[in-house]
């Protein structure tokens, strides 16, 4: 493999780090014992921390010991956000999220060999530390003014909505967890975001306070950008979670599909796990045939795969398929279907109408008389049959699955009809 360190710069992964050439040094010398810390702070892991995920599968596949560590004590509090407060959440509820995140995590390391991850939870060697403890062993060596320079801290003393000593004290406690690694795993290097620099750092520099012949390191990954100014990993309907209840399988492969050419490219890099001679030749394909999108469905079925499986990734390609007239949606299970069709304009009727009115009322077109032009000119579908009689009534015989009529304006207009009472 290509040295660790020129991959991820080559995947674009690094912006910040704190020695280079050091720690390339020790990816040399390796093993190097690594970690990322996850708060649960929601009952799901998101798009942002796939990246964090991936770019610890990658360092492991490169011959590291990654450690996982999944933050029941940090969870309690969160790290400042960057306009108010945050809401603590009950101990049992962080427990309950604790669990849900590492199994999200667990299928996407190696915890097996030579180098398997380990699973570590901060709650271990705080919840028997006493406030005097804490103060006294490691409070002491962080300095005030240095803490309040971090830009999360900064950014909140600058506002109205300030910051509590709570939240102020999150760094201590992720500085804590560094701390904690390195004497009970032997751990030099911690990564994360680059949003995250500031927490990243405080534990290097507890280190070289209390073990100053220490050798340790952090790696800031950047903040992925969408060409088109709005936010990476949300959508219109919002986060995109790896939980399947949280965001379906069908949702999560549509956000890869839907990617802007722009950012395929971006990211190909980060997130594939393909070569560079194949990253390469897709992104060549999308430079030279932009509308086959080859890019785009390559990055959706890995990653689904990746998180969903693939049983769930078949189902999701086969629904896109059935939708647009080249598969039998009848044959799709229900749940896929309904999961597909909730991205879709969709109403909800009581009783069945003629497909021009059904056209109008759901958006496919402006008006009645516009959907009996498009059925005039051969344009309507229902559930892939074309429409030909311009007062033509679907029958509850036609409902899939006893629930739904999926409309189609030429080839690309999709819409959907649930009736509940027929």
């Amino acid at each position: 493999m290509t040295d660790i360190v020129d991959e991820l710069k080559w995947r674009g992964l690094i912006a910040l780090s704190t020695d280079e050439d050091a720690l390339r040094k020790a990816f040399a010398d390796g093993p190097v014992t690594f970690y990322c810390g996850f708060d649960p702070t929601a009952p799901s892991l998101h798009l942002g921390n796939l990246v964090q995920i991936l770019t610890m599968r990658r360092i492991q596949e490169a011959g590291n010991r990654p450690l996982a560590l999944v933050g029941g004590a940090t969870g309690l509090i969160g790290d400042p956000k960057p306009t108010a407060e945050r809401t603590l959440n009950a101990p049992e509820v962080v427990a309950g999220w604790v669990e849900r995140l590492r199994a999200q995590i667990e299928p996407l390391l190696h915890f097996d060999g030579p180098n398997a991850a380990v699973m570590v939870n901060n709650l271990d060697w705080t919840q028997g530390l006493s406030a005097i403890e804490f103060l006294r062993d490691i409070g002491k060596y962080f300095r005030v003014n240095k803490m309040i320079a971090k830009e999360a801290v900064s950014r909140r003393l600058n506002s109205d909505a300030g910051i509590s000593y709570t939240e102020f004290s999150y760094q201590i406690l992720q500085g804590m967890d560094f701390l904690e690694l390195y004497r009970r795993h032997g751990c030099t290097l911690q990564t994360g975001g680059s949003d995250q620099w500031g927490n990243l750092t405080s534990g290097t520099d507890l280190i070289h306070r209390v073990e100053p012949e220490a050798v340790v390191h952090a790696l800031g990954t950047p903040l992925i950008t969408k060409a088109d100014g709005t936010k990476f990993g949300k959508t219109e309907s919002g986060t995109v979670w790896l939980d399947p209840e949280m965001t379906t399988p069908y949702a999560f492969y549509q956000f890869w599909v839907n990617a802007d050419d722009r950012d395929v490219s971006k990211f190909l890099r980060i997130f594939s796990f393909r070569s560079r001679e194949e990253i390469e030749d897709l992104e060549r394909q999308t430079q030279e045939r932009p509308q086959a999108r080859a890019a785009q469905r390559a990055l959706a079925e890995e990653l689904t795969t990746l998180v969903h499986g693939a049983g769930q990734t078949a189902a999701v390609i086969a629904a896109s398929r059935a939708l647009f007239g080249q598969g039998e949606l009848a044959e799709l299970d229900e749940r896929t279907l309904a999961a597909a069709l909730s991205e879709v304009p969709n109403i909800q009727v009581t009783e069945l109408a003629p497909v021009t009115d059904l056209f109008a009322e759901v958006g496919l077109v402006a008006s009645k008389s516009a959907a009996r032009r498009t059925v005039k000119e051969g344009g309507a579908y229902v559930n892939n049959v074309k429409v030909t009689a311009e007062d033509a009534v679907p029958s509850a015989g036609d409902l899939i699955h006893g629930r739904w009529l999926v409309l189609r304006r030429g080839k690309k207009n999709l819409a959907a009809v649930e009736v509940t009472g027929a």
